[in-house]
């Protein structure tokens, strides 16, 4: 079945823009990256989108669908009314380059400031066998298809530009949760992750984990953990009266 949509999309780019409105058809089982190409092709030759893959493993279609955060090739035309007004916008956290794209490289900052996977010194390839259980425990984190969707949905980085420089962001603190919880991994980086990162931005909404297309239970499985963990060496009175105790008879 076809019919005319109405939509609605951001125009502009870093020095400023606007909604604009365009009528455009839709046919069965299209999904809005479909219509943002069709816009492309009969009446907006220059908007700007970054898409790759169509398929929900690129992340590079993120946007703002009626102001949730989505990937605009999951979302599916037919979960809004024929008379609805779609509205398009770009990602609110990052600043516009040009209509729906924005500049991401924030994320990219932050990935490099948690240290790679450190194995012990010496370890062969086939010198270490891990359990499904050692496994099952990162592997979800592997999933992430870096769409900055939980970035962009978190009010610590969303609502307070000045965080920015100080909270790394739910995906980055997945990473180095996935990386505590890797059996093989030497590198202790709670220390970082707490004073560095900013985990203690975090107030375990789990606004991130509601817009994960890949259904990653960041909160539950990455945050809150890595949140304990922390607690545990940071806060632990006895933990901290051993450390006094090491300290005084010089051991």
């Amino acid at each position: 079945m076809t019919y005319t949509a109405s939509m609605r999309v951001w125009r502009g780019d870093d020095e400023g823009g606007e909604l604009v409105d365009y009528e455009v058809e839709v046919n069965e089982g299209e999904v809005v990256l479909d219509i943002v190409h069709r816009l492309q092709a009969t009446q907006a030759g220059d908007l700007a989108v970054r898409w790759n893959c169509k398929a929900g493993k690129c992340g590079s279609c993120s946007a703002e669908i009626n102001g949730k955060p989505r990937l605009m090739c999951l979302t599916r035309m037919n979960t809004f009314g024929e008379d609805e007004v779609v509205t398009i916008t770009p990602l609110r956290a990052f600043p516009v380059i040009r209509d729906l794209v924005t500049d991401v490289s924030f994320n990219y900052e932050k990935a490099r400031e948690v240290p790679s996977f450190t194995p012990p010194v010496g370890l062969e390839p086939g010198d270490y066998r891990m359990t499904q259980v050692d496994v099952s425990r990162s592997q979800e984190f592997r999933k992430c298809i870096e769409c900055f969707l939980c970035q962009n949905t978190c009010h610590a980085i969303r609502d307070h530009e000045e965080n920015k420089k100080e909270f790394a962001g739910p995906r980055f603190l997945m990473r180095v949760a996935e990386l505590d919880m890797h059996p093989l991994d030497t590198l202790d980086r709670k220390e970082l992750a707490q004073d560095e990162l900013g985990l203690g931005y975090c107030n375990i909404t789990k606004c991130c984990t509601e817009v994960c297309p890949e259904h990653i239970k960041i909160t539950d499985n990455a945050l809150i953990p890595l949140k304990e963990r922390v607690a545990d060496v940071k806060y632990d009175p006895i933990r901290w009266l051993g450390s006094k105790i090491r300290k005084r008879d010089g051991l």
